[in-house]
């Protein structure tokens, strides 16, 4: 079967920062790939119910406009065929001896965790990344190719980035993953932003946001420990 995997980031800056929130998050959509069309239709309702033709955002959520993202929320619970996985990494961990000093590799290295454990036998994944200056070039290459090679029985046809403003995915994958962030760094100063957040976790979630099981297929969240043990 044919699967196509929207991704965004949030926080990236705490791993050069300290002074940033202590957590970052990379959060993918994933959707059988003949779903697209009615996926982008749907996104593209909610939008024009609302007058709005711009970028999808978590950092656009405000009263103004919550009504608007509570229905792109309730859209994503309540449809079966998408599906949102999410890692959560301690930046005050992250030891750049891991990585040889090398954090643009250390972030894809990060990416290759999100994807991998959700690549099973037999489908082809047709991955997008939010469109992003790397220093090297051939960073996506890499990732697409470690994919390739350790899941020799699934194909990756396609890992490319996008313009976010032109992908329906990824700005979904951002309201997501925003909200995880936004979480787990308690850093909520907007009301709008409560409000959803607590509406996703009293009517979905059923709990608050936080790790779950790995074998949660909708609403994945995965917290690194970098430290080993059990």
């Amino acid at each position: 079967m044919d699967f196509e995997i929207y991704c965004d980031e949030s926080g990236l800056e705490a791993l050069n920062d300290p002074r940033q929130p202590q957590f970052f998050t990379i959060g993918g959509i994933w959707m059988p790939k003949d779903f697209r069309p009615h996926f982008k239709e749907r996104i593209n309702q909610i939008k024009k119910s609302y007058g709005v033709h711009g970028e999808l955002k978590w950092n656009k959520i405000s009263p103004r406009f919550l009504d608007l993202y509570r229905d792109l929320i309730v859209y994503f619970f309540e449809t079966p065929q998408l599906r949102f996985r999410v890692i959560v990494v301690d930046s005050k961990t992250v030891n750049s001896d891991y990585f040889h000093g090398d954090k643009e590799l250390g972030f894809y290295k990060f990416y290759y965790q999100l994807l991998h454990h959700w690549i099973y036998d037999f489908n082809n994944y047709f991955i997008f990344l939010d469109q992003k200056v790397n220093r090297d070039k051939g960073r996506l290459k890499d990732l697409q190719q470690c994919l390739d090679l350790s899941n020799l029985f699934s194909d990756i046809p396609i890992l490319q980035a996008l313009p976010s403003t032109d992908s329906p995915g990824i700005q979904l994958a951002d309201v997501l993953t925003g909200m995880v962030h936004a979480k787990f760094n308690n850093s909520i100063q907007s009301a709008a932003k409560k409000q959803l957040i607590l509406e996703a976790e009293e009517t979905f979630l059923g709990s608050p946001i936080r790790h779950t099981p790995k074998s949660e297929e909708k609403f994945n969240v995965f917290k690194i420990n970098l430290q080993g043990g059990w």
